[in-house]
């Protein structure tokens, strides 16, 4: 459970906390419309946030739009959209339209990018947007900019060298960098147990000469404190942060997935009693800021904005054959 007015400790406004909830409830919305999108054969793939929106949007929140920059990995719909991405956009790229503003269509989805809302582009090798936050950090630095670098990973990226080496060098330089691991228990088929020779990814940030803050991923507010704390030390030049979001992945690792191979239905279903939505959900009824009128008028304005991006993806163009080979670097 959330502690009761636990977001007015942290200077939270009623009106932020229900924004909150909406970013998460649209995220959420519009991943289930891309699983029956998949499932009826009318988009290819789709990677879910499901189970992991409240750190998302939690972060998000205490970051600052059009100063930072964020560099999201494939399952950050909660991050982007608190950015300024749209369900329309998300839509467009599942559909892979040619108004896809992300690639034009070009990339598979969750290669979230848009320079305008300092989106940095991820690539398909897991974990290659560290370095990249490193060296924009790094760029900060020098500019004496007084912004942060933010991305996020899975704690099975958390062993790939690209943390090692990006972790190292800005511990190092002190940059304004901020790792968030959104330790979803499970990299694609493998449980944390069998990952990690230690109890919690954070536990890694001493060996990098950074704090290591291990938060509860399923509640937006104790992620929401992390990233603030985090974001202060690194813009008064105290250098980089980990942070661990521990929370569970709600679906298999994507639509290719069969995750009953790997988990028992009993360890899902006892998870979901820890769904971030239904737990700020009931917080939000218990603090008197959400009553069943209130909470219909916000699932109300979430499901037309889902429809409406669907409606409009679904009958945009694709891109056009004569524009295959633009973009593409000649050998």
């Amino acid at each position: 459970m959330i502690p009761v007015n636990s977001h007015q400790s942290l200077g939270l406004q009623d009106k932020d906390v229900l924004n909150m909830y909406y970013y998460m409830l649209l995220a959420r919305k519009v991943d289930e419309r891309m699983w029956l999108l998949n499932r009826s054969g009318k988009i290819p793939f789709v990677i879910s946030c499901q189970g992991q929106e409240a750190a998302q949007v939690g972060a998000a929140f205490a970051l600052i739009k059009g100063e930072d920059y964020i560099l999201p990995y494939y399952r950050d719909v909660g991050v982007v959209l608190v950015f300024g991405m749209t369900p329309r956009d998300l839509m467009l790229s599942a559909y892979a339209k040619a108004e896809d503003p992300n690639s034009g269509g070009r990339q598979m989805p969750g290669h979230f990018g848009n320079k305008k809302l300092k989106t940095v582009s991820g690539s398909s090798p897991v974990t290659t947007q560290v370095p990249h936050a490193v060296g924009i950090a790094l760029g900060a630095k020098i500019k004496q900019e007084r912004l942060v670098a933010f991305t996020t990973f899975g704690e099975g990226s958390s062993n790939q060298g690209d943390f090692h080496e990006g972790a190292n060098f800005a511990g190092v330089h002190k940059l304004p960098v901020i790792f968030m691991v959104e330790n979803n228990k499970y990299a694609i088929s493998v449980p944390v147990k069998k990952q990690l020779p230690v109890d919690s990814v954070a536990v890694r940030g001493a060996g990098y000469g950074m704090p290591g803050v291990s938060v509860d991923g399923n509640n937006p507010f104790e992620v929401y404190a992390a990233v603030r704390a985090a974001r202060e030390r690194a813009i008064n030049g105290e250098g980089p942060t980990l942070l661990e979001a521990v929370m569970y992945r709600l679906v298999p690792h994507s639509s290719d997935d069969d995750d009953r191979a790997y988990r028992t239905r009993e360890e899902v279903e006892e998870a979901k009693k820890r769904d971030p939505i239904f737990l700020l959900e009931r917080y939000l009824y218990d603090v008197d800021l959400l009553d069943d009128k209130k909470h219909q008028e916000i699932l109300d304005k979430v499901m037309k904005e889902v429809n409406e991006a669907t409606e409009y993806a679904e009958h945009a163009p694709y891109p056009d054959i004569k524009t295959i080979m633009d973009h593409v670097y000649e050998g």
